[in-house]
């Protein structure tokens, strides 16, 4: 039986995705830290396989990622704040994109101090609502979502992790919200349905589309809801922080100052693309 270093050689042949290599790498060792156990240079040590069922194991993962199944859906996990929380295709797969928004809110407390109410709006994996349960522990944590199978997949994360989050089914598009928070924090569906075309087939072959796609000739409806039940909600003061489509950030913007939102920033993200915009609730 061949050693690690020549089976990750083997499985990395194996791999016809036409991904870089850099990315078709980070894949494999994915794949191996999950089956065998191993870090990348434990891989490169050229450790010892012993255990058959394993390597049968490995090449049944390799058929599926041919097939361009996310790798995260494959072994149910993703990494998300250093934290590898439960996944499934009833939810997005995080991405290190939506840090930046965690982050932000993260600091946007600590720099005012106190316990906050937060409520995360289409929470998915329960990703962001977790974390902010874990970083801000004096704080009260509330997640909405429309889809049942993505709370249950939530709740399952914050179980994991030993965290209180109060989930609630609930549709912002046809009812005001649950609670009045201090804070709203939201990853919405923004890619409006005439991209998909272009998107990877990774993508949209097995990520939700509930939670991708919106109505091309209606790309903001969500961000109007938001800054609508936002100033329904917010007491005045509050935050209301969201992750948008790089071709929006004027547009919400200007849609956020029109409903009475002021500070009003789009940030870039990490590859210098308007990603986040937030603004602060003023009467």
């Amino acid at each position: 039986m061949k050693n690690s270093k020549a089976l990750f050689k083997d499985f990395m042949d194996s791999i016809t995705l036409k991904d870089t290599r850099n990315e078709i790498e980070s894949i494999a060792y994915l794949a191996f830290q999950n089956i065998f156990g191993l870090t990348m240079t434990e891989v490169h040590a050229a450790k010892e396989i012993t255990d058959q069922s394993l390597v049968d194991q490995l090449w049944e993962i390799g058929k599926r990622i041919n097939q361009h199944e996310p790798i995260q859906y494959i072994l149910g996990e993703a990494l998300f704040y250093n934290r590898t929380f439960v996944v499934n295709p009833a939810v997005l797969i995080p991405r290190p994109e939506t840090e930046e928004l965690v982050r932000l809110v993260v600091n946007h407390i600590n720099e005012k101090g106190g316990s906050f109410k937060i409520l995360d709006i289409g929470t998915g994996s329960g990703c962001i609502a977790v974390t902010l349960a874990l970083e801000l522990p004096s704080s009260k944590i509330y997640a909405i979502d429309v889809s049942e199978e993505a709370l249950q997949t939530a709740a399952a994360n914050a179980r994991k992790f030993g965290v209180k989050v109060n989930f609630q089914k609930h549709d912002i598009l046809r009812d005001a919200l649950p609670i009045s928070p201090d804070i709203i924090v939201s990853n919405p569906p923004y890619i409006p349905h005439d991209e998909r075309d272009a998107m990877p087939v990774n993508i949209v072959q097995y990520e939700p589309a509930l939670a991708l796609f919106v109505d091309a000739d209606n790309p903001l409806l969500f961000y109007k809801t938001l800054a609508m039940r936002g100033v329904e909600s917010l007491e005045d003061g509050g935050l209301l922080a969201v992750e948008i489509n790089e071709r929006y950030g004027r547009d919400i913007h200007l849609l956020f100052e029109g409903y009475g939102f002021r500070e009003i920033e789009v940030l870039k993200d990490m590859y210098g693309k308007d990603r986040i915009v937030k603004g602060i609730l003023s009467s």
